[in-house]
């Protein structure tokens, strides 16, 4: 593999990605940042609580979002004392492609 497709299979890259989602409350941070990008901490803090029942600590989640962040699945900006949190869908692409558009096969050489 070369280019992209060979840094999305890297060790490294494709385990955090992988780890990120094996875990429960971090799918459901991912399914509120697709719903409403942009969000402080406190406002994920917030919806979390009231949409899904998690009594979870800012601190917890806080730990969350940066197993996110490594896995590049979620960027930060900071706009004064704000940090926002946004969705990066990018490194899901990467891993689909591998099984949904898969690279075209070589041909075979002709043994005669």
């Amino acid at each position: 593999m070369i280019g992209k497709r060979a840094l999305a299979y890297s060790g490294g890259v494709a385990d955090d990605l992988f780890k990120a989602l094996a875990d429960g409350t971090r799918r459901t941070i991912l399914d509120e940042l697709t719903e409403k990008s942009g969000q402080t901490l406190f406002e994920i803090c917030a919806r979390l609580s009231m949409k899904h029942g998690l009594g979870i600590s800012r601190q917890a989640v806080s730990q969350h979002l940066a197993v996110l962040e490594a896995a590049g699945l979620v960027e930060t900006r900071r706009e004064g004392r704000y940090k926002f949190h946004d969705l990066n869908v990018a490194p899901l692409r990467h891993i689909t492609g591998r099984w949904l558009d898969p690279p075209a096969p070589a041909p075979e050489e002709d043994p005669s």
